[in-house]
């Protein structure tokens, strides 16, 4: 059996471990033992109960992969060195690292929105806590704020741009900008937080004050494995250039899906499986001599919630807004779960 490695768990890398697995001699490697349905993570610090309806461990739906759980600190072209020293030998590669968000405030003084763990371990914290800042604006940003705000809490967003959630559609961002408005929300817009100091973050425009704080902006792909050998394959961001069958600049064999590749597009978990199909469909092909197939970006659905009851749904420009949205997302990810558990 020719050995597939895929290097991360999350939408994508899950969807080629479970879809190779009958095939290959798949081995999976994750810094996390669970599937985590990302989009719902926010929920969880505030109702941490949460978290559990959102994980399923990687044993638990993969049937024949190994998984390891590891980090990989350096890739070749045949090869990958975990941290622990351990080498893998692969005939594939799909590198699914995905992305995180960099702070320059340290980590003690802000919790990182997209690490659950972080979300629960706060959750403590935030009940306890009276003004909460948020910096950042984009769709992460506005989620949280709605979760916090419904919870009765000073929640001030801090928005280096001039408006809320900046890529999608004016009229999205309204109805989020009222929405928060009418829970209490304070949002600064075109203003940039420069550090903290004890329970007060300083802006180019001034300061807000803080008993916790949450960083939702600046999200910059995991790639740091690739330097040494694949410098020439990532670009300035340090994400991955791929060409439209989806594989790394410079080896045919190794290829790439979901955040940390350079395709222009909305880095969802929606797209990062569609990207994770075409993977699939192309290793099949090179085994088997078919033509390879094209990834097409296009135009998809993207939903957030705003508290339990409201929602947003976008897809190009248009908008749709209210409980349905709100409704849509908790059908999704039940969907998603379901698929892993049975």
């Amino acid at each position: 059996m020719k050995r597939v490695l895929v290097i991360g768990g999350g939408f994508a890398g899950s969807t080629v471990a479970r879809k190779l697995e009958t095939r290959f001699d798949v081995t999976l490697v994750d810094t996390k033992d669970y599937f985590e349905f990302t989009p719902g993570i926010l929920r969880t610090l505030v109702e941490p109960s949460h978290l559990r309806k959102i994980q399923v461990m990687h044993n638990h739906y993969l049937k024949r992969a190994k998984f390891i759980r590891s980090e990989v600190s350096e890739l070749r072209l045949n090869e990958a060195t975990l941290d622990d020293g351990k080498k893998i030998s692969f005939d594939y590669a799909v590198i699914c690292s995905g992305s995180k968000y960099n702070s320059p405030i340290k980590e003690q003084d802000v919790v990182i929105a997209t690490r659950a763990e972080h979300l629960r371990k706060a959750s403590s914290a935030l009940s306890k806590a009276k003004d909460v800042v948020i910096i950042g604006g984009g769709l992460v940003g506005v989620e949280l704020a709605a979760e916090i705000a419904c919870r009765h809490k000073n929640v001030t967003i801090i928005q280096a741009r001039e408006r809320l959630m900046e890529r999608q559609p004016a009229k999205a961002a309204k109805y989020a900008e009222r929405f928060l408005l009418k829970q209490g929300v304070q949002i600064r817009y075109n203003e940039l937080v420069k550090g903290k100091n004890s329970r007060t973050f300083t802006t180019d425009k001034g300061s807000a004050s803080a008993d916790i704080a949450f960083w939702c902006t600046g999200i910059s792909p995991n790639f740091d494995f690739m330097k040494r050998h694949f410098g020439n394959a990532l670009n300035e961001r340090g994400m991955i250039k791929v060409n439209d069958r989806l594989q790394v600049l410079g080896a045919k064999h190794v290829f790439s899906a979901g955040d940390v590749t350079d395709r222009m597009e909305e880095k969802t978990a929606q797209n990062a499986e569609r990207q994770a199909k075409v993977v699939v469909r192309n290793i099949l092909a090179l085994e088997s001599g078919n033509p390879l197939a094209g990834y097409v970006s296009k135009s998809t659905p993207i939903v957030l919630s705003l508290g339990k009851w409201r929602g947003i749904l976008t897809k190009g420009d248009f908008v749709w807004y209210g409980f349905l949205p709100a409704f849509l997302k908790w059908a999704v990810e039940r969907r998603e779960m379901l698929k892993l558990r049975f």
